[in-house]
């Protein structure tokens, strides 16, 4: 806490030292404007805090004190584990499989791993190791063996492979990454919501990360999860989630194995109406989504309950890591929250519906602040700038401490980490936006290839770029015009009207 200290003490010291005169009537102009949308996006995440508080420590308590009652009698009569690997150190698949064999012999439930698997290494691995553990008879262990042809082929296959073996009527499915580790009671804690929420199809829990690189990827990892946490719980409070992680969501049998779950997450695809028909490559969390929401059930999300993600950055610098993930992840949602604004309000309700909207209009709004700063200081001088700094600095503490609601620590380079977020975040997304056909999976190093003519595919890359420079002008030149610094084309027009 002694960074944050320091913060604290500096942001006083800035207060204090700021000269007046900075703040005169043209840097208050732009600063109030500023402050009009902030107060738009703060009134926002201040509500998505108190509905995420009151989900967590008013709403969740009496469900888990219900779920913990009932003991093995809540837990479904058979577990389904369908762990997918490729491409995965041989240490992590060993840490990984052995917590999922762990919880299978205590969850008290029969319990089938289903090992979804390309290399024969793997499966040697996996098989000398469930056999070191002595597993109880209630634990059967299942081998697919697929093609190297990607997560969601690997996924289908061991879905299908589950419905072969008949599940009985009140079976769950649980997907795992291969390199995600079940902690301990995992199983225990949240399979006997099944039980008691009949209406509920789908559930996932709270992540944290054992990060593999420099300690700037291991601070914004957990800003990232911490921020997480705050979301999903906001959102459970209807009953919904964002997202069905990959790492570990768990699903009614009868659900994932019905021949149209599978095939929205092996076939899933959008159709553009300038980029055709996109495939997708990646995403297969929001592709099981988008399958659940569709149907108007309900979702539950877990926030007492863990799973830890090793996570390897693509790269070894931060910048080009960043890149690389936030480019598959705000492709994934991009893709698919389109498709989900289309469904209404009706089964998901106005504020999973405005959240998914929000996820499209923080792309713009968040880039307005910097932008305006930078341009009233290009016309007026540092002030507007340097006023701007200090609200980043100022706003972004506050929001470092309503961390606090969801993790233990915080640390005095979150404010700067979730700024970084907030506005390059927002700058590969208004570029993935103008370019959804782009997809590449950074662990097997592979990129979607379309079927479409040489030709064809520079007349789509250069309407990609002459649509996102349209749409940049457009939004520079509104907030010229916000500012006093272009006149409004419409009144220039009227001027010269006799």
């Amino acid at each position: 806490m002694a960074g944050m200290v320091i913060y604290a003490a500096v942001l006083v010291a800035l207060a204090l030292v700021l000269p007046m005169d900075w703040w005169d009537r043209r840097a208050s102009h732009v600063l109030l404007g500023i402050g009009a949308i902030s107060a738009w996006r703060y009134s926002w995440g201040i509500t998505n805090l108190t509905r995420s508080l009151i989900y967590r420590f008013v709403v969740f308590p009496p469900l888990r004190r219900q779920c913990d009652a009932m003991g093995d009698e809540g837990m479904p009569s058979h577990v389904y584990l369908l762990l997918t690997s490729f491409r995965i150190d041989t240490e992590t698949t060993h840490t990984v499989y052995r917590a999922a064999m762990v919880e299978a012999a205590n969850c008290g439930a029969d319990v089938t791993l289903v090992c979804s698997i390309v290399e024969m290494a793997d499966q040697r691995l996996i098989k000398h190791l469930f056999e070191s553990l002595e597993m109880p008879d209630r634990v059967q262990l299942v081998f697919v063996r697929i093609p190297g042809t990607g997560k969601r082929d690997a996924i289908a296959q061991g879905l299908r492979a589950i419905a072969k073996l008949m599940p009985p009527p009140d079976a769950v499915v649980a997907l795992i990454d291969g390199d995600s580790i079940l902690e301990p009671g995992l199983l225990r804690g949240t399979l006997p919501f099944f039980k008691m929420m009949p209406k509920m199809d789908a559930l996932t829990t709270d992540e944290v990360c054992e990060v593999r690189g420099a300690a700037i990827f291991r601070d914004w990892y957990n800003v990232r999860f911490a921020q997480r946490q705050i979301g999903m719980s906001s959102v459970a409070l209807s009953k919904r989630v964002l997202t069905l992680t990959g790492r570990m969501s768990a699903f009614r049998a009868s659900v994932a194995t019905s021949p149209a779950f599978i095939a929205d997450v092996e076939e899933d695809y959008v159709d553009h109406w300038r980029l055709g028909r996109i495939k997708f490559l990646t995403g297969d969390d929001k592709s099981s989504w988008y399958s659940i929401l569709k149907s108007g059930r309900e979702m539950l999300y877990v926030p007492d309950r863990v799973v830890t993600t090793i996570e390897t950055p693509p790269h070894p610098e931060f910048l080009k890591s960043a890149t690389v993930l936030m480019r598959r992840w705000f492709g994934n949602m991009l893709r698919t929250n389109e498709r989900a604004l289309k469904l209404g309000t009706k089964p998901m309700g106005l504020f999973v519906w405005w959240s998914i909207f929000d996820q499209r209009m923080s792309m713009w709004t968040g880039l307005i602040g910097p932008t305006a700063a930078i341009i009233a200081t290009l016309a007026y001088g540092w002030g507007p700038l340097l006023l701007y700094g200090y609200w980043v600095l100022l706003t972004r503490f506050i929001q470092t401490l309503g961390l606090l609601t969801a993790r233990s620590t915080v640390k005095w380079n979150y404010p700067a980490l979730m700024y970084f977020n907030q506005i390059y975040g927002a700058l590969i997304k208004t570029y993935i936006f103008f370019r959804q056909d782009q997809q590449k999976w950074t662990r097997q190093n592979t990129v979607a290839v379309r079927d479409v003519s040489w030709l064809n595919s520079r007349v789509l890359a250069f309407s990609s770029w002459s649509m996102h420079a349209v749409a940049v002008l457009t939004f520079v030149s509104l907030i010229l015009f916000y500012l006093g610094l272009a006149r409004n084309p419409v009144s220039s027009l009227a001027a010269l009207l006799p």
